[in-house]
């Protein structure tokens, strides 16, 4: 399943605590710093992208609680922000950007947006460039007009030469696990992508389980390594509802016993979310493209640290993984050949 790293660079300008960076990533890169140095934000700008493309800029900026708020807050005042991405797909080296700009009374502009697909020579095959809300640049004959509350990619994966670039920015998934909402039990979905919060753990499981049993499998392995009294899991109804099954072994007792989800650790459900996340599939067959993830070693015990990180390194041959993390445990299993530190 190994295949070439997908997102290759990131450029965020004025993005909450963000003045300014311009980062290369690897297969599995750790997001290392002191509290408030712009770890969660980062991760947040990526998650930025996604749900722009997936909703609207508006929802994804009202979700963080208006522009006032994202946009980079100093004695200058910045009235815009940018994201540029560099990532590559299959044959298909693709550069995408766009900049936000902030109006009176809390609104917003998309300023300008840019998608570049070129082969891995280096031949521009596909792009549009729109600044102001007039396509400048583009290879298409005929394209719709721009609005400026929206970015224009989501109308120009109508075609099929923009959809693969659009699909895979949407192929993202990013995490803070709430053991809290694991707990409850869930109405039932489709599975297709675990829940940033982890509350679909158990419909994502079960059709994973349906799509490829080996990697269920894995999971509960390394879940074992990291719990060891845990032997297995899976999903149940409840009614209408579902949630999580585990079986545990006991002293004294002969056979596992059985726990639902609410009657776990905090720590052995963020283990198994984080272990889900970094191997679910997206469209049934294919792995996600690429997960971030807060603190992962949060309500871990430290011995957890070498399995998780293993872990990690082994899904990241298929999913590129960003993490958060302030676990000296964690760095301690960091291996400069194949790894990246920033």
């Amino acid at each position: 399943m190994t295949n070439d790293m997908f997102l290759k660079t990131v450029s965020v300008r004025n993005y909450k605590s963000i003045a300014e960076c311009d980062i290369q990533l690897g297969r599995l890169t750790l997001l290392v710093g002191r509290n408030g140095s712009g770890k969660s934000n980062f991760l947040d700008a990526l998650r930025f992208v996604t749900e722009s493309l997936e909703t609207s800029v508006d929802h994804a900026l009202r979700d963080r609680g208006g522009i006032t708020s994202v946009r980079r807050m100093s004695t200058g005042h910045p009235r815009n922000f940018s994201i540029a991405l560099e990532f590559h797909l299959p044959e298909q080296a693709v550069e995408y950007s766009f900049e936000i700009g902030s109006q009176p009374k809390g609104g917003f502009v998309v300023k300008s947006e840019r998608l570049h697909v070129r082969s891995y020579a280096g031949d521009l095959r596909h792009h549009f460039e729109i600044s102001e809300g007039e396509i400048q640049k583009t290879s298409e004959p005929t394209l719709p007009p721009p609005s400026p509350d929206r970015l224009f990619l989501v109308v120009a994966a109508g075609l099929q030469q923009f959809r693969p670039a659009y699909d895979a920015m949407l192929a993202m998934g990013f995490y803070n696990l709430n053991p809290e909402q694991m707990k409850e039990i869930q109405k039932p979905d489709a599975g297709q992508l675990l829940y940033r919060d982890g509350s679909n753990l158990a419909s994502v499981l079960a059709r994973l389980g349906e799509d490829n049993p080996g990697m269920v499998e894995r999971i509960r392995e390394y879940l074992s390594l990291i719990v060891p009294d845990i032997t297995g899991f899976q999903r149940i109804s409840v009614g209408h509802h579902e949630t999580l099954e585990f079986h545990q072994r006991v002293k004294g007792s002969k056979h596992p016993w059985k726990f639902l989800a609410g009657s776990m650790s905090d720590g052995t459900l963020r283990a198994l979310g984080i272990l889900t996340a970094a191997m679910q599939l997206v469209e049934r067959t294919k792995p996600v493209r690429l997960v971030g993830i807060e603190e992962p070693e949060t309500a871990l015990h430290p011995a957890a640290s070498g399995s998780l990180m293993d872990a990690l390194r082994e899904a990241s041959q298929h999913t590129q993984i960003i993490a958060t993390t302030h676990s000296p445990d964690l760095l301690d299993r960091y291996d400069p050949s194949t790894d990246s530190l920033l």
